[in-house]
């Protein structure tokens, strides 16, 4: 089933949650809704689902309009962060309460529902866990439970907001990669909600970013992260450094490095923005006349194969701050974060406070005035 949502609008009192939404999902696809909280996914969610009706706009499931359609009539299958299964029955009896509150008429038989359930209870590899009860289970089991109870009702489209916000970081990334897989599986339309780069990045097909109740950018994980199209989204995505410079004529100048901006070949000395990734910086010892940007080792941290360079610049002008620009985060103004293998890290010999020379392999400039 695809999903069509046209200049869908939401708005809670004053504060305007979703404004003028866009977007088709395509029959089988998986989508992940990423942003930062309050950005607008989970309510953009709740309204695909009907648990939030828009101010204005359309939601069309395969070309039917399901505006104003109940939860029930849309067929979706919602996963919560917090799980939501009842306390007092099993594991069998979640799965199957879906099936068992269906109308006498479509209801299936008891015989039915148990070979359903079983069969679902299998696909997430946690039958023999039927007879248990939801305090007996561990998180990730738990959330496995409910993405079962989703699924019995056979749901044209699956939902899932945060599913796996509440759990640890092991877990979280065990329980991503089998969500992908048992997608690929059943191919089901789905949309997930996270606030998590790597784990959008990871398992959907598409990656919509969303901000202040717009989309930034649409794009495969590999687009944006190879070509953001705003400095929200490459803040956002990653780690970043932010240089602030002159673009003129295709160039931009950063204190005493220069690079190339063939995009703004119109700029005239106007002020201009370069995020650089910890990894697309190069990092050398100073000698006298290098050219680059200046700066002191302040700390290292090496932890397996990657060494993490804090490094502060002589000339502090030039520098913004790193992965805190898009998400609000407090950062150091003018700390410059490099990445570098551990090896060639011990290889250079780099020790704290000395002078090093920092240059850009790969940069993206933006220019707000153009």
């Amino acid at each position: 089933m695809s999903i069509e949502i046209r200049n869908i609008t939401k708005s809670f009192g004053s504060f305007q949650a979703l404004k003028g939404i866009n977007l088709t999902v395509e029959p089988g696809e998986l989508v992940a809704l990423l942003g930062p909280s309050g950005c607008g996914k989970t309510t953009l969610l709740r309204t695909i689902a009907g648990l939030e009706s828009a101010d204005a706009g359309s939601i069309l499931f395969s070309g039917t309009d399901a505006t104003a359609k109940s939860v029930r009539e849309r067929q979706v299958g919602f996963v919560f962060q917090h799980y939501a299964l009842f306390r007092h029955m099993s594991v069998f009896d979640n799965v199957a309460f879906g099936l068992r509150m269906r109308p006498k008429a479509t209801r299936p038989s008891e015989a039915i529902i148990q070979e359903k359930v079983h069969s679902l209870l299998n696909l997430v590899q946690l039958d023999w866990l039927a007879d248990r009860f939801p305090a007996q289970l561990s998180g990730g089991q738990r959330q496995r439970i409910a993405l079962a109870r989703a699924l019995a009702v056979e749901p044209q489209v699956l939902l899932l907001d945060e599913p796996f916000g509440a759990l640890d970081a092991k877990v979280r990334k065990e329980l991503r990669r089998w969500l992908r897989r048992l997608h690929d599986d059943l191919h089901v339309t789905s949309i997930f909600v996270t606030h998590d780069q790597e784990e959008a990045l990871e398992v959907a097909d598409r990656v919509v970013l969303m901000n202040a109740g717009q989309i930034e950018q649409i794009g495969s994980p590999q687009e944006v992260w190879d070509n953001p199209a705003s400095p929200f989204v490459y803040g956002f995505l990653g780690d970043v450094n932010l240089f602030h410079g002159r673009a003129h004529e295709g160039l931009v100048h950063l204190g005493g490095i220069q690079l190339e901006a063939p995009e703004h070949l119109d700029a005239q000395n106007a002020k201009a923005y370069a995020y650089v990734r910890p990894h697309d910086l190069d990092v050398q010892p100073y000698t006298a006349g290098a050219q680059g940007i200046v700066a002191q080792l302040s700390r290292a941290v090496v932890v397996g194969p990657v060494a993490r360079l804090e490094l502060l610049p002589v000339d502090r002008q030039i520098t913004g701050l790193g992965d805190g620009q898009a998400t609000g985060q407090s950062s150091d103004d003018n700390l410059i974060e490099a990445h570098m293998s551990a090896q060639l890290f011990r290889d250079l010999g780099f020790k704290e406070g000395e002078t090093l020379v920092v240059t850009p392999r790969r940069s993206r400039v933006f220019v707000p005035s153009l």
